[in-house]
């Protein structure tokens, strides 16, 4: 290919194909390394660096090297808690009136619904095979609620054997529904203590699984999931932040 032509496709290529032709042959390599198609890549990412080519690098391409790190996950260190440690105390009512109501121990909630009855295998199969740590739990029986009832739910998990509480939810009520995944959502802040003031912003979500019964809006509850995905994607890093909870 031509250098006429590599100078026409490369600067319409962003940071990650620009270095892959680097590695293509010596002709590439040379062509990627003009330091034209580094000061646009600069331009787009630190606006600042194009008024000024007095850089201690001396080129955007050492500018852009030396500045831009591929994020990587730090690996955490052993978490404090265990499930086998954990016992999650959840109510639901509907309108006020309680409809559900279990204490879950915490390896129920981490292994999750490993064999779905007919029931629940075409609500849940999505689910299942979906990245991420989520905890799961079975409905079994169901309960039904009628969709436009006002929804909330509690959850509080505790140590075994001992009197140390945390909140996670506190009658919160669910406010959106999506009905092409048959699943009923609520999101909220947790609370953590000011002892980590940095430490804010952070959600649980809680959804129903549900499957239609034909009965005019009313919804047949299956499973109830719990997750963290805005920060937690494995079990270690669910057990570290409800660590960071507000523990009393």
């Amino acid at each position: 290919m031509s250098w006429e032509i590599l100078n026409l496709v490369f600067p319409l290529l962003d940071d990650v194909d620009l270095a892959s032709c680097m590695a293509v042959s010596r002709q590439w390599r040379d062509a990627a390394r003009d330091d034209y198609f580094w000061k646009c890549l600069c331009a787009k990412r630190w606006p600042s660096t194009y008024k000024t080519s007095n850089f201690p690098t001396g080129t955007y391409y050492k500018l852009y090297q030396n500045s831009y790190k591929c994020p990587q996950r730090r690996s955490l260190l052993s978490p404090r808690l265990s499930f086998d440690d954990l016992e999650f105390f959840i109510d639901i009512w509907s309108e006020g009136r309680l409809v559900f109501s279990k204490v879950v121990p915490g390896e129920v909630l981490q292994d999750g619904i490993k064999n779905p009855t007919p029931r629940t295998v075409n609500v849940l199969s999505y689910l299942l095979e979906a990245p991420g740590f989520k905890m799961t739990l079975a409905v079994e029986p169901g309960f039904s609620i009628p969709m436009c009832d006002t929804i909330s739910v509690s959850v509080i998990v505790g140590y075994k054997d001992s009197s140390k509480v945390a909140q996670i939810v506190n009658k919160s009520i669910f406010d959106y529904v999506d009905q092409t995944s048959c699943r009923v959502f609520y999101y909220d802040y947790l609370d953590f203590p000011h002892l980590y003031p940095l430490v804010s912003g952070i959600r649980v979500c809680i959804s129903f699984l549900f499957l239609g019964n034909g009965n005019g809006g009313v919804a047949d509850v299956s499973g109830i999931v719990m997750d963290f995905s805005d920060v937690a994607h494995t079990k270690e890093e669910v057990l570290c932040l409800l660590d960071l909870l507000d523990w009393k």
